[in-house]
């Protein structure tokens, strides 16, 4: 017998998670330089990281040979203070992704289930098969989180609901009042899991750690990824009440997050330029996707992150010619969205020469 036939069947029943692919791979395979390829494919920042974050991280490396402080107590204290919560309600994780997998890890188990929007983030689903629960998707029409069904598809065995705000792939919003309704419906046996991973990038942000404040069974999640500009880092947080956090931090592995991750995440909330800077340079960009969208009558869906969900007709044939073209765009097939390409935003050239390229290829 193979030796997959003794693994845990739920891990051989894993499709792994596809990441966008990388510019260095492409270069190789185009006979390209890395400068020549555009990647908007992984939602990622543009303007790179803060200035002072590099700064950060300069000074961090010299000291690379020192574990990293195991309790974040800078960084955490920072982000209470942002937050107006206590110490105790900040977990810090290798990525938000990695707060995902903790909470699987601290409420997931066979007969146990978690609900999720069906056009939501792959990796909810992900986590669901690896720990063996019951995997509940929710219609989303218009691509909008239906709150109120999600409500009712709760069940005593029901322990993680999560809101994806704005969503991922589909960068669609759900407001404070359909969170106000969801939230007073809620089960005590079930938590709420915000997944805020493009918060920075909202006008108006509904506000969910409201609730964590209220003590209430509650996890808001941030990223550093995306509007800081430190991907390769992977470092992130949840906020939530300080029982659900004692439960996350008995499930993460010591020294999480590293102690370059932890000076440049630092930094980072400390520049607010560089934060305006992209918030900015996002605006323009996807006002620039969307406007020409229209003008050529693709159907896309209206963002509020620093992507565009566009219907090419067939997604799978666009990602590969473009690729052929250097640029990089992410096929949705995986999302049971075949039709369409998700869109990063870029800087304005980048996002020219992607519209140049796509003209091409839906002309042909």
């Amino acid at each position: 017998m193979s030796i997959t036939g003794y693994g845990n069947q739920w891990v051989c029943d894993l499709v792994p998670y596809e990441p966008g692919k990388p510019i260095e791979e492409t270069a190789r395979e185009l006979g390209l330089e890395p400068d020549e390829i555009v990647k908007l494919a992984s939602n990622e920042n543009p303007l790179g990281p803060s200035p002072k974050a590099k700064l950060a991280m300069a000074e961090a490396i010299e000291n690379a040979h020192i574990y990293p402080d195991g309790g974040g107590y800078r960084l955490r204290t920072a982000l209470a203070e942002k937050h107006g919560v206590a110490f105790e309600n900040i977990v810090l994780g290798n990525g938000s992704n990695e707060i995902i997998e903790l909470l699987c890890h601290s409420f997931l188990k066979p007969g146990a289930g978690l609900i999720a929007a069906e056009h939501a983030f792959v990796v909810y689903k992900l986590m669901a098969t690896l720990f063996g629960a019951d995997y509940v998707e929710v219609p989303d029409p218009g691509f909008v989180h239906d709150l109120d069904a999600m409500l009712n598809a709760v069940t005593p065995e029901t322990r993680l609901v999560f809101i994806a705000n704005p969503n991922n792939p589909t960068g669609t919003l759900v407001g404070q009042e359909e969170i106000d309704r969801f939230m007073v419906g809620l089960p005590d046996h079930v938590i709420a899991v915000f997944d805020e991973a493009y918060h920075e990038f909202l006008e108006e942000a509904p506000d969910a750690i409201r609730y964590v404040k209220e003590g209430r069974n509650v996890c808001v999640m941030r990223t550093f990824s995306k509007a800081q500009g430190l991907s390769a880092l992977r470092i992130g947080y949840g906020v939530t009440n300080s029982e659900v956090a004692g439960l996350l931090n008995r499930s993460r592995q010591p020294f999480n997050a590293n102690s370059i991750a932890q000076a440049a995440a630092l930094a980072s909330i400390q520049d607010e330029e560089h934060i305006s800077a992209t918030v900015s340079n996002n605006a323009i960009g996807r006002r620039y996707f969307e406007s020409s969208f229209a003008e050529r009558g693709w159907e896309f869906v209206p963002s509020h992150a620093n992507f565009v969900l566009v219907n090419v007709r067939d997604g799978d044939r666009v990602f590969s010619a473009l690729l052929k073209k250097g640029v990089i765009v992410r096929a949705m097939r995986g999302y049971k969205l075949p039709e369409w390409v998700r869109i990063s935003i870029g800087t304005p050239e980048q996002n020219k020469r992607c519209l140049e390229e796509l003209d091409r290829v839906l002309s042909v």
